[in-house]
């Protein structure tokens, strides 16, 4: 961006108010324009002054308001370029090297944030980087900034091109997403990578939207406008009353804190936490420090038998683990398994205390993983350790008063968002969701609630808006029996496809059990592209896999159909045999079941279950089982035919939680 210099004495002048013409940071060299629509333009300048912008042999003038702030619309312009953007008024702006074409916004938490290169380094990313040679694919990467009100416009950020020396830091499904679609189309493509990981659904939405939302009315009523500085103030208050409540009167160097492992102790007046399960869903929100587990077991002789083993899952970050007031054992990584070899006679016939220390540093903290690894074993039988455990705070570190993204709602929306509108965009992709997988069931409401703010405050409700479904994940190892947060996330994301203008790409066939951040972003980007260029661009390319529509029980088998989205039903496995299906009888118990392609539905089946009512799909965090596809290679996505209580049900957002 070129700016022409002015006398001094102009100078003075002018920065008594508004001083020379600015432009909203989108506006710079190398940016990319939508084509064939009006073109907003906007800025601030002096009161009253006149300003002049000119484009592609066109040029229209605006005077600024008594705020300084102006707006005007170029007249539609086709796909091409490079061009000049002229802006003048007591100063000129000159923008140049603009292409014309189609600009998505991309937006999410860190699977949509990956990099090719960098924290990322997806697959083959030193190979796409040296091929990386598409002057007319360009990212505007949005700074990471949070706030409480909406601003007008960003604190840095500038247009790169798609080279080596620039595509290590473009978003990676975006990247693909971007290099389909001028593959098909031939015209310059425009990103705006608008993204932060870890971060919620309800930062991204608008206060606005939750007023209106029967949902969360009540929510955002709980928010008080102000600074960050304010909230901030806010949340150190609202830990202090926590701590006042799990500490008492313990300063966390008295003798009575000694006593917390001795099984004699009386830990009645404790409050509890459920085990497994991190203490910041659980009302500690926020806080770090030095924290008491208890748990007392009741044994008989015969549970004495033969060596005995404790195990707790993982503990975050550190512990020392007591029974019946012995050290048994300590332990750092706060994701390593936390299994202690009781000594001989340790263990006695009646009461059993179990006693953690839990030293957490920073983040979340608690015993948390598995339900099955949370168990006392002895020779004689496995006592499970899950539910309630008494809980007390030893020592709280000083309360972190910054403010993260999550820490309130809209912050995002305000800081990140609000910059972007009105700028002129094609439509938008998505991928987020583990981050509200706790809250799975009430996803269903604030996904949809983004997506028409979005829309609403582009004043497009047509605008395309396309999404990635969470990916194969190891979470909590979730499935239908013990409930899995992943599956219902999933199935939320599948019922927002009821909005028009959206389209979801599943991907569970391509993730990594181990990794929340799978490396394979490029099919990733391509299958988002594959949703843009049947739905939007109209181009015929098969959008996904099959979709489930219903089914029917009869004669011990359920039958199920599918919009296949494709040619036909097909499995990769060489004998034909369909893996990831589950059925249900009345007592709602799943079993897994033999499942097989008959023309174009699925039949299944499990000597189990002789009366199957229910049906299920890939329904677990780890859905890589699922093997059906159509025969253009695309998988079908995780389901239900139930409508049976949803585990996470109960769980609702609340502010700083």
């Amino acid at each position: 961006m070129k700016r022409l210099l002015f006398p001094l004495a102009l100078c003075l002048v002018s920065a008594i108010s508004f001083a020379n013409i600015r432009l909203p940071r989108l506006f710079s060299d190398a940016m990319v324009l939508q084509r064939d629509k009006p073109v907003p333009v906007w800025g601030w300048a002096d009161p009253k002054e006149k300003v002049t912008v000119t484009f592609n042999n066109q040029s229209k003038s605006v005077t600024t308001g008594k705020d300084g702030k102006w707006r005007l619309e170029l007249a539609a312009v086709p796909a091409g370029g490079p061009f000049t953007l002229t802006i003048k008024g007591k100063n000129r702006i000159i923008i140049s090297d603009v292409l014309v074409g189609d600009v998505w916004l991309a937006s999410g938490q860190s699977n949509m944030e990956m990099p090719i290169a960098g924290w990322g380094e997806i697959n083959n990313y030193k190979q796409e980087i040296a091929e990386a040679k598409y002057p007319t694919i360009r990212q505007f990467l949005v700074p990471k900034i949070t706030a409480t009100d909406p601003q007008d416009d960003l604190p840095s950020g500038d247009w790169k091109t798609a080279e080596p020396a620039n595509a290590g830091d473009f978003s990676a499904v975006a990247y693909f997403f971007a290099r389909e679609l001028q593959a098909k189309l031939n015209i310059p493509i425009g990103i705006i990578n608008c993204t932060w990981g870890g971060t919620h659904v309800e930062t991204w939405t608008s206060r606005g939207a939750f007023e209106g939302s029967p949902e969360f009315a009540g929510m955002i009523k709980g928010m008080q406008e102000g600074s960050l500085n304010n909230l901030a103030d806010q949340k150190k208050e609202a830990v202090k009353a926590v701590v006042a409540k799990y500490q008492g009167k313990t300063d966390g160097v008295s003798d009575i804190v000694k006593t917390w492992s001795d099984p004699a102790f009386s830990d009645a007046a404790w409050h509890t936490v459920s085990v497994p399960g991190l203490w910041e869903s659980q009302g500690l929100a926020d806080l770090d420090g030095t924290i008491w587990y208890r748990r007392t077991v009741q044994l008989n002789a015969a549970d004495l038998a033969g060596a005995a083993v404790l195990k707790l899952a993982k503990i975050d970050d550190e512990d020392e683990t007591f029974v019946n007031g012995q050290s048994v054992g300590s332990s750092k990584p706060y994701n390593a398994d936390r299994v202690y070899q009781l000594p001989a006679g340790l263990l006695r016939e009646g009461k059993n205390v179990i006693a953690v220390r839990i030293k957490d540093t920073g983040g979340e903290g608690g015993i948390y993983g598995e339900a099955k690894d949370v168990v006392l074993e002895t020779g004689a039988k496995k006592i499970p350790l899950t539910g309630e455990w008494k809980i007390a705070i030893e020592k709280a570190d000083p309360v972190k008063t910054g403010i993260g993204p999550n820490s309130y709602p809209t912050l995002l929306s305000n800081a990140m968002l609000n910059p972007l509108i009105p700028y002129g965009i094609k439509g938008m992709i998505w991928y987020q969701g583990e981050s509200n997988a706790g809250r799975a069931f009430q996803y269903r409401q604030a996904f949809p609630l983004m997506i028409t703010d979005w829309r609403n405050r582009w004043k497009d409700p047509t605008l395309p808006f396309y999404f990635v479904q969470l990916s194969t994940y190891g979470a909590d190892f979730g499935t239908s029996t013990k409930g899995s947060n992943w599956a219902e996330l999933r199935e939320a994301q599948t019922l927002t496809l009821s909005l028009p203008n959206t389209g979801m790409a599943v991907t569970t066939d391509i993730g990594d059990v181990k990794d929340i951040h799978p490396k394979n972003k490029k099919d990733v980007g391509l299958r988002l592209a594959y949703q843009a260029l049947n739905k939007t661009y109209k181009l015929g390319q098969v959008a996904g896999g099959p979709v489930y529509r219903s089914a029917s029980f009869a004669s011990g088998r359920a039958t199920v159909s599918f919009d296949n989205g494709g040619s036909a039903l097909m499995t990769p496995d060489r004998y034909g045999y369909l893996r990831g299906f589950e059925v249900a009888g009345s007592d709602q118990v799943f079993h897994y079941a033999r499942a097989w392609i008959e023309g174009d539905k699925v039949v299944v089946a499990s000597d189990a279950v002789k009366e199957p009512v229910s049906v299920r799909y890939n329904w677990a965090d780890d859905a890589s089982d699922g093997n059906l596809f159509n025969r253009e290679g695309l998988p079908a996505g995780p389901f239900r035919s139930d409508e049976w209580k949803s585990f996470t049900e109960k769980n609702k957002y609340e502010i700083g939680k």
